[in-house]
């Protein structure tokens, strides 16, 4: 399932490293060690979910919340991770916007439980590592893809794009968001290689429906839209 991309912002160096194990099984894991550029990371809106510890050097995560959500509008699901228990903490994240919360120390698969319920949530995952969108079918498990129950070829690239697309359907994604979010921050290649591959995606999903369903947004991005 590694078209999932999960953000971990925790300054415990061993219990971040211990998240990212947990969850490594689940999709890619980026770690943040420092609650700014963690906030920043979050800010790219290019994470499925968000794993946030309150407690942070700095910044605290409920800062870190409160800008994701009142500034970025980012609406991924976080889940808050903390040694602070309190009945007021709780209600003060969810007050917040966070969607779940996990006080320390944890189980693992607990917290496993926890994610793989946020992300079915929030359309990102399916049930049986299944995802289904209008006419689209996609299965996690062996990187497929159909439409109307025909197979559509795709190459890597091509499937994560098509698979980030039916995970935020709807959703307007810009250019910069796609590129990071495929070919990564550090990646030496061109931005350029967002126009072909959709270039491409969208050729091979005509072959097989008359429908486009993925629209450019003029100077702004993209959208797959899963109605007229």
């Amino acid at each position: 399932m590694k078209e999932l991309k999960i953000l971990i912002v925790e300054d415990d160096e061993d219990l971040a490293n211990s998240l990212k194990i947990f969850l490594d099984e689940i999709g890619q894991v980026t770690v943040s060690h420092d609650g700014f550029e963690g906030q920043m990371l979050g800010q790219e809106g290019i994470y499925d979910l968000a794993v946030l510890d309150l407690m942070l050097p700095q910044i605290s995560g409920f800062d870190i919340l409160k800008k994701w959500r009142t500034e970025t509008k980012l609406d991924m699901p976080v889940l808050i991770l903390t040694a602070k228990d309190t009945l007021d903490d709780k209600v003060h994240g969810f007050e917040l916007g966070a969607d779940d919360y996990l006080t320390k120390p944890f189980h693992r698969e607990e917290l496993l439980m926890r994610v793989k319920a946020l992300l079915k949530r929030a359309g990102r995952l399916g049930d049986d590592n299944q995802l289904a969108v209008a006419n689209f079918s996609a299965n996690l498990n062996n990187r497929t893809v159909a439409i109307d129950g025909n197979e559509l070829e795709l190459n890597g690239k091509e499937y994560d794009l098509l698979i980030y697309f039916l995970q935020n359907s709807n959703s307007i994604i810009t250019k910069e968001q796609i590129f990071d979010r495929i070919w990564g921050f550090e990646s030496e290649t061109s931005l350029s290689v967002v126009e072909v591959y959709m270039s491409n995606l969208r050729k091979k999903i005509s072959k097989l429906t008359d429908h486009q369903p993925i629209r450019t947004l003029r100077n702004v991005g993209y959208i797959f839209e899963t109605e007229d």
